[in-house]
């Protein structure tokens, strides 16, 4: 039993509240659904929606407003992940610090970054639940266990 609790209270000081996410862009297909429930005339004519639906391509995603300085997020580049503080952008080039190791300057050409996988980090209030609830109920079962 004591192994137990020794272990959980181990994995549940190495666990982080913070994840690192990915923010969802707005789809333009849905915001073309959402205008035409505003102009309900316009929604009887498919015709003239579905061009406008296949014709818009998705919106440009700016690499260099989503990394911005003192940032800390995940990039893939040319399939391999890093964890990294954003410092400056020279030109088209990304410099940026390893989370873990400030001295380990990185450098990546906006181009080798994967705009799509891009994750700021961010807290994440289930986690944080789920330790409180956990840390709670270990409290309780060692009251419980002193009592007795």
């Amino acid at each position: 039993m004591q192994k137990y609790l020794y272990l959980i209270i181990t994995l549940l000081s190495l666990t982080s509240c913070y994840t690192y996410q990915v923010k969802k862009q707005p789809d333009p297909a849905t915001d073309n659904k959402q205008e035409s429930r505003k102009a309900p005339e316009l929604a009887n004519n498919t015709s003239t929606q579905l061009p406008n639906a296949a014709a818009q391509p998705p919106a440009p995603i700016n690499i260099q407003e989503k990394l911005a300085p003192n940032k800390n997020v995940k990039i893939d580049v040319d399939g391999k992940s890093y964890k990294i503080i954003v410092d400056r952008w020279e030109s088209d080039s990304l410099v940026a610090h390893a989370v873990y190791n400030p001295k380990k300057v990185l450098k990546f050409h906006k181009n080798q970054i994967n705009s799509e996988k891009i994750a700021e980090k961010r807290f994440s209030q289930p986690i944080a639940d789920i330790i409180t609830v956990t840390v709670y109920a270990g409290i309780g079962v060692l009251i419980w266990a002193l009592v007795h």
